[in-house]
Order: structure tokens, then sequence, then C-alpha cells
């Protein structure tokens, strides 16, 4: 075979490979109180890779190793977050829903209330999207 050839061939094969795509979020580091035992406990997540324990917004970003395996072996993936990363603000049905603060745990900023707690992910729709919109909070990918 000519090497003209060969080069054309070996071009399509590279090409023919998707490139694996990378996250657009960040796991964070292992420095979170249950780091390595096999669950995630980062409440960005939801899948059956996750502790059965209370979600605690101290361990957002903190519980890289376990979040990261669970997401690569397709046990976990983002909550409510779509793959090119626009959240998902959920319903009303939080407690604290419509009181002008979000009660997400999900995302920080200027526009967030304390302290937060697992059972109002996705429940204060109202509050967090106008945050976001108006930019006093951001969705915590990194």
């Amino acid at each position: 075979m000519k090497p003209a050839v060969v080069l054309a061939l070996a071009s399509l094969v590279v090409f023919a490979v998707p490139a694996y795509a990378a996250p657009k979020f960040s796991f964070g580091t292992d420095g979170g109180e249950y780091t390595n035992d096999g669950e995630c406990d980062d409440p960005r997540f939801e899948g059956k890779g996750m502790t059965t324990t209370p979600l605690l917004s101290d361990d957002i970003l903190n519980d890289a190793t376990d979040c990261g395996e669970a997401y690569a072996s397709g046990t976990i993936s983002l909550r409510g977050v779509s793959e090119d990363g626009v959240p998902e603000f959920g319903d009303n049905k939080g407690e604290y829903a419509k009181d002008g603060e979000c009660d997400d745990m999900r995302f920080k900023g200027a526009g967030m209330s304390t302290p937060l707690i697992e059972d109002d992910i996705m429940h204060d729709a109202s509050d967090c999207k106008a945050a976001f919109e108006a930019g006093t909070i951001q969705l915590v990918l990194k």
C-alpha cells in the first residue's frame, strides 16, 4: 500500500474515534469527613452510588474520589443539571420557598439562605431562578 493511502486511512481512524469529553464540573477534593468510603456524599449528585445518610452542604466538592468513581461507572449523575450545565430549578414545595432567598444547596452566592438542608434541593424554584437570573447566585460546578 502506498504511504499516502496508509496516512489517509490512519487519519480516518484517529478522527473516527470520539474524543473523551471531560465533565464541565469539578469533583473537588477529598476534604470531607466521609471520603473514600465507596459512597458519594456530595449533594450535587444523585443515583445508586450515593450515600444513604443525610446529605450535607459541607460535603459539596469534598468527596472527589468516591463521587468521581461513581460518576465514571454511571451510578450517579449531576442532580437537576443538563449536560451543558444549565440548572433545572424544580418546584416551590420547600418550607422556605418564595421568601426571597435561594435555599437549594446546589448554588452559592449572595442570594443564598443559610443554613442549607438536603430537603430544599430543587424545592425553591422561584427564589433560586430569580437569584440565578439576577446573577446573585451561581451553580456550584467548580
